[in-house]
């Protein structure tokens, strides 16, 4: 088994695979094209960051391809449906740079509301600037949040603890924490909001959803920040509202088209402006989240290829079983039917194969089972179930 990793994935992940028996190719750079189609050629287990693009073409050339690792937070590189229906599941790390966000975000407030972009600009130009003249503390000033999943929230809780106000604004039923409170309306945050930070995922929905008409509704003299999704916002509206100074600053970390490789040019019309931070998406990137993103998303892959474990795949059914010794599993991906698990124990029940533990789950148009026995199935059991019109993989492991 092989796998390929690409974009500068943590080392920790490649010594998780060759612990596992998994031959490992890396690679520093995202890869597109020709080149991609050419590199998943005999590949099992694919692992991306944000910069590769998983099509529909590309996993049609991936002939062997059993999962994709996304080492990040955001999965909208990947045609999920397109995997979904060739049994390729995907994984991804929707927790472990959370706090490296934060904290980004949270330095990023105290710098542009002290303007030191500027400050420190001068001093590198010889020039000695001590004046208070548009620098504030950011204690009692209201921070927006909007999206208010799990980086929304421990921004919330951190913010807080340095004696921001937190209003938020999400289209799913969160729970607020501490003193947050809810907002109704995207309107009602910014007319609020002294700070707007930016923190939904990259479904197709939300691209665009900052433009013109959402700056011009923020508060004068308010601040933005996005580490969301590039596509996200329109650079060129917020740029003509840095230039007016309706908005006094703003840092963005992730941009609607970014470098494919380390060194690339970097072009964007926010490039030039006082008091814009602008960072290379490297909201997750510290040692420690990488770190741990590598850790976390080799596990999910090798317990996926060993045992069948699907828990926490964005694509398909979330299954997870105890690993007993000395049994032997299989798992059924299947297109959800009626009768199907029924179906499988007939056949066993008929071989007298005993079933010593089995899980089930079903997500959109599949169904997935893993089912624990004390004896290899035999041929004649494992034949009928590929036969079966449902079936879209069927594997067996000792464990």
């Amino acid at each position: 088994m092989k796998a390929l990793l690409l974009e500068n994935i943590h080392p920790g992940a490649a010594e998780a695979f060759r612990r596992a028996g998994i031959e490992v190719e890396t690679r520093p750079g995202s890869l597109s094209g020709d080149e991609l189609l050419d590199a998943v050629s005999g590949v099992q287990l694919l692992g991306i960051r944000s910069n590769t693009t998983i099509t529909d073409g590309v996993l049609d050339a991936a002939k062997d391809l059993l999962a994709v690792g996304c080492f990040c937070i955001g999965t909208n590189q990947v045609d999920l449906s397109a995997a979904a229906e060739r049994g390729i599941a995907v994984f991804n790390a929707p927790y472990s740079n959370t706090r490296s966000v934060v904290e980004l975000v949270l330095g990023e407030i105290v710098v542009l509301a002290r303007r030191l972009t500027e400050k420190t600009q001068r001093m590198h130009e010889g020039v000695w600037d001590k004046s208070a003249r548009g620098s504030h503390e950011i204690r009692g000033r209201t921070l927006g949040i909007v999206g208010y999943g799990n980086i929304g929230t421990q921004l919330s809780n951190m913010a807080e603890a340095v004696g921001l106000r937190v209003i938020f604004y999400d289209t799913a039923d969160r729970l607020a924490h501490g003193n947050a409170r809810r907002v109704p309306t995207l309107d009602a945050l910014l007319e609020q909001a002294d700070i707007v930070s930016i923190h939904v995922d990259g479904r197709p929905g939300n691209a665009g959803l900052f433009g013109a008409e959402q700056f011009a509704r923020m508060k004068p003299r308010s601040m933005f920040i996005n580490a969301s999704r590039g596509m996200v916002i329109d650079e060129l509206a917020l740029r003509e509202n840095i230039l007016s100074g309706h908005i006094a600053g703003a840092a963005v970390d992730v941009f609607p088209i970014e470098p494919k490789a380390q060194g690339d040019e970097f072009d964007s019309p926010l490039r030039g402006l006082d008091n814009v931070i602008l960072t290379p998406h490297i909201g997750g990137s510290t040692q420690e989240a990488q770190e741990e993103i590598g850790h976390f998303v080799s596990t999910k892959l090798v317990d996926f290829v060993s045992g069948g474990a699907t828990a926490l795949s964005v694509n398909l059914p979330n299954v997870a079983a105890p690993r007993p010794p000395g049994v032997f599993r299989t798992g059924y991906l299947h297109t959800s039917s009626p009768g199907v698990l029924a179906d499988i124990n007939r056949l066993l029940a008929d071989a007298g194969v005993n079933v010593t533990g089995q899980s089930l789950s079903t997500q959109g148009d599949h169904g997935y089972v893993l089912t624990d026995t004390d004896q290899v199935l035999p041929d004649g059991v494992l034949s009928a179930l590929r036969r079966a019109p449902q079936t879209v993989w069927l594997r067996s492991y000792e464990l």
